[in-house]
């Protein structure tokens, strides 16, 4: 039923296209901007089981949508600039800015030489215990578990869970479920449950998360770029809404505080970990002002208003992920045309 609903979206969005609606809602339509969420870029791989695909484009596809941008003439700025245009009246050109969650080491490996040829500003919001290595990609860890094993115990709410996996639907459904219980879960039962799995099955943890990562010297490199913007993710990138409000908080200054002194810059721009309607609140919002953030973003997709119409502690970012490849479908959602105004539930209004 999901795999339906998104081929008829994906459909209602390429008649779109062919139809000029995009072209026919005037530049109000269209707010000041958009911005554009990216998780992971790197080549194709062969593995049979690659339950985090929807995540990725390749450094090809990521190529070929810069091209496009810049061919139909949207100006490409970093989250300052967005910061400045999204509470001024319209501009003759709208925008377009480039963010990438999280330190995955394939940023800085597939996805900033392309960045660097195209000499676009973009923005990285980091959750400074990664490149410490001692973050816990928890995600990979489940995948590197399932992929592996065709028999799976783990410890799910206080009970002894048994699983048997033979084929990739299988997988595909039981990392599902899983991961779905893992993300409800405050942050050190989250921990201790997938760190129990991992111990059951021989995968390190530890020692995967340090190999998926940039470490600070990677960071530092981005750094010294002046088209790349450094922002934050908390310390361990977990989602907010599980947490109690002191330790949320705490989560959100310590991860601010960490990269400005490592980078010796403010860092004025946010990301809520995971980003969408169940993983932050509106509290979080203020809590982004008070930290002292000039912006934070979400997951929720959306455009960017203009006149202050848009919160800047709550902006929309449309993802451009493996679920879609198809520029006129980024070009109709790019528009405007396909969203109504959204704000992340209980978010301040704008």
């Amino acid at each position: 039923m999901a795999s339906d609903d998104r081929w008829l979206e994906r459909l209602r969005l390429e008649l779109a296209w062919f139809t000029g609606r995009p072209w026919l809602g005037g530049r109000e339509a269209g707010g000041a901007g958009a911005i554009l969420r990216f998780q992971r870029v790197r080549p194709r791989r062969n593995e049979p089981f690659q339950p985090l695909l929807a995540d990725e484009i390749t450094p090809e596809f990521l190529d070929r949508t810069l091209r496009a941008l810049k061919r139909w003439k949207l100006d490409i700025v970093g989250m300052d600039e967005v910061c400045r245009r999204a509470v001024t009246l319209p501009e003759k050109q709208r925008f377009v800015a480039l963010t990438f969650d999280g330190t995955g080491k394939d940023l800085i490996d597939f996805a900033y030489p392309v960045l660097s040829r195209h000499e676009v500003p973009f923005t990285v919001y980091v959750p400074t215990a990664f490149p410490d290595g001692v973050g816990e990609a928890w995600r990979l860890g489940l995948e590197r578990v399932i992929a592996r094993e065709s028999r799976i115990s783990l410890v799910m709410e206080r009970k002894e869970q048994r699983f048997v996996v033979t084929s990739r639907e299988q997988k595909q459904a039981l990392f599902d479920h899983i991961e779905g219980w893992l993300r409800t879960l405050p942050p050190a039962e989250l921990s201790a449950a997938i760190n129990d799995l991992c111990r059951r099955h021989l995968v390190d943890l530890a020692a995967l998360s340090r190999q998926a990562s940039m470490d600070w010297a990677d960071l530092t490199r981005l750094a010294a770029d002046p088209r790349v913007t450094i922002g934050s993710a908390t310390v361990n990138y977990t989602a907010l809404a599980t947490m109690k409000d002191a330790a949320a908080s705490r989560e959100m200054a310590m991860g601010k505080a960490v990269a400005e002194s490592a980078f010796h810059r403010e860092v004025r721009h946010f990301a809520y970990p995971f980003g969408d309607r169940a993983s932050f609140r509106r509290n979080h919002v203020v809590m982004a002002e008070e930290s002292g953030f000039a912006s934070a973003v979400s997951a929720i997709p959306g455009i960017v208003d203009v006149e202050g119409r848009t919160n800047l502690r709550a902006l929309p970012r449309i993802p451009w992920d493996g679920r879609c490849r198809s520029l006129r479908v980024m070009r109709v959602l790019l528009s405007g045309v396909a969203f109504a105004p959204v704000r992340p539930t209980g978010a301040a209004p704008g």
